[in-house]
C-alpha cells in the first residue's frame, strides 16, 4: 500500500538557477556612465553657446539651405536611380556593347572622387564653351552657350547623380541576381515578355535586397551635398552655416546647427526606409509575418479542425477495406 502511494507522489522539481552575465552589466554601466558624462558636458560647457544655436536654428538662410539640400538630394537620387536601372539591365544584357558600356561607366564614376567630378562639372563651360549639334565633319545645325544650360544647380545635380548611379547600378545588379533564374524561366513558359517579366516578376522580388542599401545611399547623398561648393554651388546647408560662422566668428554653434538639421532629415529618411523595407519584406522578413487565416487560427487554438483548413492526408494500406 505504501509503495502505491509513493508511485503517485508529486515529482520534485529542480530549482533552476539562471546564468549570470556580469559582463553585460559592467558594459551597460560603462556605456551609461559615458553617456551621462557626455550629456553633462553638453549642458555645462559654455563654449557650445546653445543660445547662438537657438538663435540660428531657424534662420532664413539656414532654412533655405535645408530646402536646397533636399532639392539636391532628391533630384540627384532620382537621376541616379533611373540611370542605375538602365545600367543594371545593360549589365545583364546579351549584347556585349551594352555590357561593356555599363562596366566602363561604373568603373569610371566609381573610381574617381566625387569632389573631382564636381570640379570638372563646374568647369564644363571652360572645357566646352558651346553645346552644338550637326553633321559630323559637316555644317553645324544649332549651338547654345554651355553656361546657360549647365548652371551651378544643374552641374551639382549632374555631378552627384552620375557618381551615385555607378554605386546604385551595382546594388540593383545584386538585387536582380538574388532572384532565382527559375522565376524567369517559369514566366517565359507562361508566354510573358521579358519586359513584363522584369517589371512584374523580377523587380518586386529584388526590391527586398535593393531597398536597404539604397536607403543607405540616400542618406549618404544627403551628406555628400556638402561638397557642392566645388561646382561652386553656394546655397546648400553646409555653405549657409559656414557663411554665418565666418560672419559671427562662432564656428562651433553653427556647426551644431548644421548637425541638428542633418540628424533630423536623416531620422525622417530612416523612418521612411523602415516602412518601405517592411512592405517589400512581407512573408520573408521575420518581423513582418505573413497573414494568418483568423478562422483557422481560432480552430487550432480550440483544438478543433477548421472548415478552411486543408484536410489531413489519410494513409490507406492494401487490404484495409476488407477488414
Amino acid at each position: 500500500m505504501d509503495s502505491r502511494q509513493d508511485s503517485h507522489a508529486a515529482p520534485v522539481l529542480n530549482k533552476a538557477v539562471p546564468v549570470r552575465h556580469p559582463g553585460r552589466w559592467i558594459s551597460a554601466v560603462v556605456i551609461l556612465g559615458a553617456l551621462a558624462l557626455f550629456l553633462q558636458s553638453l549642458v555645462t560647457n559654455p563654449n557650445f553657446r546653445w543660445d547662438v544655436v537657438g538663435a540660428y536654428i531657424l534662420d532664413t538662410k539656414v532654412v533655405q539651405g535645408v530646402a536646397w539640400t533636399l532639392v539636391l538630394t532628391v533630384a540627384s537620387m532620382v537621376l541616379a536611380i533611373i540611370l542605375a536601372i538602365l545600367l543594371a539591365f545593360m549589365r545583364q544584357s546579351e549584347n556585349p556593347v551594352f555590357r561593356w558600356s555599363s562596366w566602363v561607366w561604373v568603373w569610371f564614376f566609381r573610381g574617381t572622387p566625387v569632389y573631382t567630378q564636381l570640379i570638372f562639372w563646374g568647369l564644363i563651360a571652360v572645357l566646352y564653351p558651346k553645346i552644338s549639334a550637326g553633321v559630323p565633319f559637316g555644317p553645324e545645325l544649332f549651338s547654345v552657350d554651355t553656361s546657360t544650360v549647365v548652371t551651378a544647380t544643374v552641374a551639382a545635380i549632374l555631378g552627384l547623380g552620375l557618381n551615385e548611379s555607378a554605386y546604385l547600378a551595382e546594388i540593383f545588379r545584386a538585387g536582380l541576381k538574388s532572384v532565382d533564374s527559375g522565376q524567369m524561366e517559369a514566366a517565359e513558359a507562361l508566354g510573358m515578355g521579358k519586359t513584363k517579366i522584369m517589371w512584374r516578376i523580377i523587380l518586386p522580388q529584388a526590391m527586398r535586397v535593393i531597398v536597404p542599401p539604397t536607403g543607405n545611399e540616400t542618406i549618404g547623398m544627403l551628406k555628400t551635398t556638402s561638397l557642392v561648393l566645388a561646382v561652386p554651388f553656394t546655397l546648400d546647408l553646409t555653405f549657409a552655416t559656414n557663411a554665418l560662422a565666418n560672419r559671427t566668428y562662432l564656428p562651433v554653434p553653427l556647426l551644431i546647427v548644421a548637425a541638428i538639421w542633418y540628424l533630423v532629415i536623416t531620422s525622417l529618411l530612416m523612418v521612411g526606409q523602415h516602412f518601405i523595407e517592411a512592405y517589400y519584406g512581407k512573408g520573408v522578413d521575420n518581423r513582418v509575418p505573413a497573414a494568418v487565416n483568423p478562422a483557422a487560427a481560432k480552430a487550432a487554438a480550440a483544438g478543433a479542425p477548421s472548415a478552411d483548413a486543408e484536410p489531413a492526408l489519410k494513409m490507406e494500406f492494401p487490404g484495409e477495406d476488407s477488414k
